[in-house]
């Protein structure tokens, strides 16, 4: 069983353990709780019978028979023993995903690791490896007509289209489309070969999918139907 499949075995039953747990704390907040109203009622009633009793004179306000019930004690340290389990319980709960974060952070490290393995044994044969290295070069790949017609830019794939990004920037990089950003999410190239933007974010240009055939950026379009109109 690989490093994968035996995290998303134990990924799978953590739901589980994780709802018995919650299941034995509700379980013991309810008996706490009954514990808790019960010692406060008791303690409440022997109060009051104690000022009765300092009031009637039967005994003095420093006297050693002011005191609680030994089942009033009792019930306290039952309260207590009940919030450690629950304290105990929590830590244990805690602990589980504890675990569970860090064999995913090793399965990522050792993921990591395995990729730029493969990048540079790609750049040592000068091949392209994976979809970064294969689906980043849309721009300088294949020629107009030949090339991809989208790319998915590697630097922040999950960033919505048209948003600002907020990570750093490096000022040497390229930008593209309207908004003049870096690549980020889905691309889109211009089929006119003579376009000075070339490239343009999906959501920049009203586009959710691939289009379909040949596809001009606005500017372009303008070109191509004052072509077709002489």
């Amino acid at each position: 069983m690989s490093f994968l499949e035996d995290f998303q075995a134990n990924i799978e039953a953590l739901p589980n353990h994780l709802r018995r747990k919650y299941a034995l704390l509700r379980d013991l907040d309810k008996s706490l709780q009954g514990v808790q109203t019960q010692n406060e009622q008791r303690c409440e009633k022997e109060i009051e019978d104690m000022l009765q009793r300092i009031k009637g004179g039967n005994v003095t306000p420093d006297s050693s028979l002011i005191k609680f019930s030994d089942e009033a004690l009792d019930e306290q340290k039952h309260a207590i023993r009940i919030a450690d389990e629950k304290v105990a319980l929590a830590s244990q709960a805690y602990d589980l995903v504890d675990a569970h974060i860090q064999q995913l952070d090793q399965y990522l490290k050792k993921f990591d690791e395995e990729l730029r393995l493969e990048r540079d044994n790609a750049a040592v044969a000068g091949a392209p490896t994976t979809t970064e290295n294969t689906v980043k070069s849309g721009r300088s790949g294949e020629g107009k007509g030949g090339r991809k017609k989208t790319r998915l830019a590697t630097a922040a794939a999950a960033t919505p289209s048209g948003m600002d990004l907020d990570l750093p920037v490096d000022p040497n990089e390229p930008t593209y489309c309207f908004c003049n950003q870096v690549s980020y999410g889905e691309m889109v190239a211009c089929d006119n070969p003579n376009c000075k933007i070339e490239w343009f974010h999906y959501g920049c240009v009203g586009l959710k999918e691939q289009p379909k055939g040949k596809w001009f950026c606005a500017d372009c379009a303008g070109t191509q139907k004052k072509r077709r109109g002489k």
